[in-house]
């Protein structure tokens, strides 16, 4: 796979887009574009880690925000599982 980059359909699950409806308009373009323009592709760009402890979730980091999320390779797919604030977002609930 070196060199190459695949295009990725990025899903949201219900619990993400209630979250994200829950913010401010600003805040919510500003998330819907991070979410578009880092992990359409891979690999990721932009503030992306694999979290310890949770297999194969990833996050990004869009200011005071965190969009983990895990792909689905076998079928080019990324699912959005939160978006969550930076205090809330690595509780275990």
């Amino acid at each position: 796979m070196s060199g190459e980059h695949w295009e990725y359909e990025i899903l949201f699950s219900p619990k993400s887009i209630r979250q994200i409806g829950a913010l401010e308009k600003q805040t919510q373009k500003r998330i819907k574009q991070a979410v578009e323009k880092h992990l359409r592709s891979f690999p990721p760009k932009g503030d992306v880690i694999m979290l310890e402890d949770r297999d194969g979730e990833f996050r990004l980091r869009v200011g005071d925000w965190r969009i983990t999320f895990r792909y689905r390779w076998d079928r080019h797919e990324v699912h959005v599982a939160e978006v969550r604030h930076r205090s809330k977002a690595y509780r275990k609930n």
